[in-house]
């Protein structure tokens, strides 16, 4: 079954808070409770939706990210294949566009960062690439928004056991009772919301929903760069302002901003690349429909670092 405005806005709510509760999910869309969670229900079990507890990218260790524009020699199936096997990519996407697949890459260091675009240049089949490193999240489903080297409140935050184990299953299943929790941590029920709180409160960790490309193809995906002049933070915060955009970041390289569009409807792709390049500030806006995930990987196949910005406790 297609997902109908209701979903997409029960979607986006869990994107914001994938723990939020029933009642407050049914007061939002305007539902019972019961035909609220049907439907949060029938998204996850057929609408290729997971709702997940992120781990920001510095709990990791990666604290340098950027995006890669692929031009192929070929079909672009093969070639995507294989910059999907490269540690370095989290998400590696076919595209409809100037450019045959693009890819993001997560790595801890500007030169690990260097030996991970060399490597994609290296893969059989690339012809060029073009790329753009963030240096900030204006939003971001995944993860909270801010300056990639300057997360803030994660600075104070030490990890022992019980924290890891919780994150741990968390990056799992996000909505998880707090029971489910207290049995991997040892501790109560009560301790461990208070855990749960102060990861969410720092930053550490973000539960939201993770929205798989494939499944729910008949939403457009659309990614979209913007060259900017002047600041880049005015016109980044009318950017996240708009509904319809799910990510966005600002950094340098081919473009000053990178970002992703989700709708139901060409018309809706239309109006908000209209609003886009309406925004003062915006000198040009290329777009490409996203058509087949070939990675879509996230933080969910890396372990925790070691550290958290070198403060885990029982470590």
């Amino acid at each position: 079954m297609d997902p109908d405005e209701v979903d997409e806005q029960l979607v986006r709510a869990l994107q914001v808070d994938g723990r939020a509760s029933y009642e407050a999910l049914a007061r939002m869309v305007g539902l019972a409770r019961s035909t609220t969670k049907a439907r949060v229900r029938r998204l996850l079990d057929e609408g290729g939706l997971r709702l997940i507890g992120a781990v920001h990218p510095a709990a990791l260790g990666l604290n340098q990210l950027g995006h890669v524009i692929i031009e192929a020699d070929g079909p672009a199936q093969p070639v995507a294949e294989r910059v999907a096997e490269l540690d370095e990519t989290s998400f590696v996407t076919t595209t409809a566009g100037r450019f045959a697949l693009t890819a993001e890459l997560r790595t801890p260091t500007l030169d690990a960062f260097s030996r991970g675009l060399a490597r994609v240049q290296a893969v059989e089949g690339v012809r060029s690439v073009q790329t753009a490193t963030y240096l900030q999240i204006w939003k971001d489903p995944y993860f909270p928004p801010g300056p990639l080297e300057s997360p803030g409140p994660l600075d104070d935050i030490d990890l022992d056991p019980s924290d890891h184990a919780l994150i741990e299953h968390l990056r799992v299943d996000g909505r998880a009772s707090f029971a489910d929790l207290a049995g991997v941590t040892g501790l109560s029920a009560g301790a461990t919301r208070a855990r749960l709180l102060r990861l969410l409160d720092s930053g550490v960790v973000h539960v939201g929903a993770l929205v798989r490309l494939n499944p729910l193809s008949h939403t457009h995906t659309i990614g979209f760069a913007l060259s900017l002049s002047g600041e880049t933070a005015p016109v980044a915060r009318e950017v996240v302002e708009l509904d319809e955009v799910d990510s966005f970041a600002t950094g340098i390289g081919w473009c000053n901003g990178i970002g992703t569009i989700r709708a139901n409807s060409h018309d809706g792709v239309f109006a908000t690349l209209e609003r886009l390049r309406s925004l003062p500030g915006v000198r040009a806006v290329e777009s490409w429909a996203h058509l087949r995930a070939i990675k879509e990987e996230h933080d969910l196949a890396r372990p925790l670092a070691g550290n958290v910005r070198g403060r885990v406790a029982g470590r």
